[in-house]
């Protein structure tokens, strides 16, 4: 199974974009899951009526069948809000009324904000269950805000490892004897099993995030405005190692060299257009057109037209960008860490070491990683930023670095 996160900036048409992404890929032979959770559910006036009954596509997931072989799940993000904090008050019931707290109804919950993004990730991982399935194709929010959904997993999975480190569930064996005398299972105890759970959920949504038959499609109407939008977006998924599949050129005018409109105005938005997505595909990015259909796309006739002059997802995303480590000792005595940033600029980066880990700044994003373990026996010497790449160097520490015999 492959799937495919299709987002870009506000107002790029991404929601249109993937259901095109989805109905071509079906006409193309695949089996399609198209996931969406934006309110007001635009899809379903693009994809058009049910074609069939809702069934059970995984657990916890139900898709629609619709015109062109194409199951459609709803996120609903209010409703798994609910039922998610309903099971975590049942699983602490215990505890609560231990505190003397008083469980809240389903009827009384209403979502908080970030409820989207982890109603979301949900659904993505129940749909990489899912049997019979080719392809997932998924409606993502606007850019800036995917990046951070998509940064989630891996984020709280190192919040919680600091925050309860399992090497520090002290007493472990204690604690059974504590809840039987006490008549209530410990609220440590109980916080530890629950830490357990979300971590374990989580490493499954970054799996899938991360894994190799994952890739984005990123959207955008070709122009000066996307092009910053899409460069400070991309930087944002490098960060994360997450892999561009092509970007959709969305809504091209036709005679895209000017010749052939006498409009003035016309012709030179079609030029302005034609630059841009030249300046794309010149950065190693495969760029698809998808035509402006003099409208706004309203139903599953018009999907139907933008799905006949779309190519259909790629079969296969390809493998997550490398970060590697180069041998230069022999050279200049360094070991040189490769970090591929596509069109940053200089003034936008920062780092600093920590420990074990370095903290890595570009532009809005920031990420923690750790470092590979040979470079934990070395001091970050410098940094530089050349054609796309940040090269960090590493000297190796003479009191950590094994010697030669």
């Amino acid at each position: 199974m492959h799937t495919l996160l299709v987002t870009g900036p506000g107002g790029a048409g991404r929601t249109t974009t993937a259901a095109v992404t989805a109905l071509a890929a079906a006409r193309d032979g695949r089996r399609v899951l198209l996931l969406s959770g934006d309110p007001g559910d635009p899809m379903a006036a693009l994809v058009g009526p049910a074609a069939g009954p809702p069934t059970d596509v995984a657990p916890g997931l139900r898709a629609t069948p619709v015109p062109g072989g194409v199951q459609v799940a709803r996120i609903d993000s209010g409703e798994d809000f609910r039922a998610e904090l309903v099971a975590l008050q049942d699983r602490g019931a215990a505890v609560l009324n231990m505190l003397g707290g008083r469980a809240l109804g389903a009827e009384e919950l209403t979502e908080l904000p970030g409820a989207e993004q982890f109603a979301l990730l949900r659904a993505l991982r129940r749909a990489a269950t899912a049997p019979g399935i080719d392809l997932v194709v998924v409606d993502m929010p606007a850019l800036h805000q995917a990046v951070a959904t998509l940064a989630l997993p891996a984020q709280l999975r190192r919040y919680l490892a600091r925050l309860l480190p399992a090497e520090r569930q002290a007493a472990r064996a204690l604690r059974p004897v504590l809840a039987q005398l006490a008549g209530v299972p410990m609220p440590a105890q109980w916080l530890y099993e629950a830490a357990a759970r979300w971590d374990e959920e989580l490493a499954a949504v970054q799996a899938v995030i991360e894994a190799d038959s994952t890739g984005v499609r990123l959207v955008a109407e070709p122009g000066p405005a996307a092009d910053a939008a899409l460069r400070t977006g991309r930087l944002g998924l490098a960060l994360q190692r997450l892999r561009v599949a092509d970007v959709v050129a969305n809504r091209t005018l036709p005679n895209g060299s000017g010749t052939g409109s006498a409009d003035p105005w016309l012709a030179g938005l079609a030029a302005q257009q034609e630059k841009c997505a030249a300046q794309w595909a010149a950065a190693d990015l495969p760029v698809l057109p998808l035509p402006h259909l003099g409208r706004d796309p309203q139903g599953p006739d018009d999907l139907a037209a933008l799905a006949d002059a779309a190519a259909p997802a790629p079969a296969a995303p390809g493998r997550r960008p490398d970060w590697p480590v180069e041998d230069r000792i022999a050279e200049d005595g360094v070991l040189v860490w490769v970090v591929p940033l596509p069109r940053a600029e200089k003034r936008e980066l920062d780092l600093i070491r920590r420990g074990d880990e370095l903290l890595l700044t570009v532009g809005p994003y920031r990420r923690i990683v750790p470092l590979p373990s040979a470079l934990r026996r070395c001091t970050v010497s410098g940094a530089a930023l050349a054609d796309g790449e940040l090269r960090i160097r590493f000297t190796p520490d003479p009191g950590l670095w094994p010697r030669a015999h």
